[in-house]
C-alpha cells in the first residue's frame, strides 16, 4: 500500500492536513477519534479508481492539523468540515464517517441536507449508552467525595483520588486525549438522536457485531431513527469493521454511491 500525499491547507485558521485522490463524484471521509488521514487511506486507494474524488482530512487535534484554540463540540467540528468543503468548492458530497467521524456526519447531514447526497456510516458514534445503576452510584459517590475534599481544602488529595478513579474507570480515549480531554468529554456527552431523525440523505450503516466501543444496538437504533437507512452487519468484525472487511466495505460503498436515488 502506498502512502497518502498530504498537503497542508488553512481551514478556519487552522493548518490542516489534507489529501485528495481520484477523479469523479466528490466523497469526503471523516476518521474516528484518535485517527488521521491514514485511517481511511486504504479505502481511498480502493474507491478512487472506481470514479470518485476522495477527500481526506486530519480533523483538528489529530494528524497534521492543529489543536482547536478552545474546547470544541460536535458542531464546531461540523463547521470545520463545512469550511473545508467551501474552500474546495464542494457544494454537495457523499459522506463516509467512522465512529467520531460518524458523529460529525450525522450532524452535518441533518443541519445542511443540501450539502450531503448520500452517506455511509461505519460503527458511528452519536448515541449515548444509558449508565447502569452501579455506574450512577459510583459517579454520585465520586462527586460527593470530591466536593467534601474541596470543602476541607484537600485539593491535592482530591487530585490524586481523581487520577486513580480515571485510571480505573475512564475510557482509553479519555486517558489519551491530552489537551483534547475537555473536548472529548463535551463531544461524547452530546446525544445526536434529534439530529438523526432529521437526516434526509439515504444512509447505509455498516457495523461489526463484535464492536464494544459503539455496540451493535446503536447501529440498530440509528437504522430506526434515520428515515432512509439500512443496516449491514459484518459478523465477527469489531469497531473498525470497515478495515477488517475492506473489500466488502468498498464494494458496498461503490454500489450505493452509484445507485440512482
Amino acid at each position: 500500500m502506498s502512502e497518502p500525499t498530504i498537503v497542508l491547507q488553512t481551514v478556519n485558521g487552522l493548518e490542516t492536513g489534507t489529501c485528495v485522490t481520484g477523479e469523479g463524484h466528490p466523497v469526503v471521509a471523516l476518521h474516528g477519534w484518535g485517527g488521521s488521514i491514514k485511517s481511511f487511506w486504504s479505502v481511498a486507494e480502493a474507491l478512487a479508481p472506481l470514479g470518485f474524488e476522495i477527500h481526506l482530512l486530519d480533523l483538528p487535534g489529530f494528524g497534521q492539523t492543529g489543536l482547536p484554540s478552545e474546547t470544541w463540540g460536535v458542531a464546531d467540528y461540523m463547521q470545520f468540515v463545512l469550511a473545508y468543503m467551501d474552500g474546495n468548492d464542494l457544494l454537495c458530497v457523499d459522506l463516509i464517517g467512522h465512529s467520531f467521524g460518524g458523529r460529525i456526519s450525522i450532524m452535518l447531514a441533518a443541519e445542511h441536507p443540501e450539502r450531503v447526497h448520500k452517506m455511509v456510516l461505519a460503527d458511528a458514534a452519536g448515541l449515548r449508552t444509558p449508565p447502569t445503576l452501579r455506574q450512577n452510584l459510583r459517579q454520585f459517590a465520586a462527586r460527593t467525595m470530591r466536593s467534601t475534599l474541596n470543602t476541607l481544602g484537600l485539593a491535592s488529595v482530591r487530585t490524586r483520588l481523581q487520577q486513580r478513579y480515571n485510571q480505573r474507570y475512564a475510557s482509553e480515549d479519555f486517558l489519551n486525549a491530552g489537551p483534547l480531554r475537555e473536548t472529548f468529554v463535551r463531544v461524547i456527552e452530546q446525544d445526536l438522536t434529534t439530529y438523526a431523525i432529521r437526516i434526509q440523505a439515504p444512509t447505509v450503516l455498516i457495523w461489526g457485531d463484535q464492536d464494544t466501543d459503539t455496540p451493535l444496538w446503536q447501529g440498530r437504533r440509528l437504522e430506526q431513527l434515520i428515515p432512509d437507512a439500512g443496516l449491514i452487519v459484518f459478523n465477527g468484525a469489531g469497531h473498525f469493521s470497515y478495515l477488517e472487511r475492506l473489500h466488502d466495505f468498498v464494494r458496498i460503498t461503490d454500489h450505493f454511491f452509484k445507485e440512482r436515488s
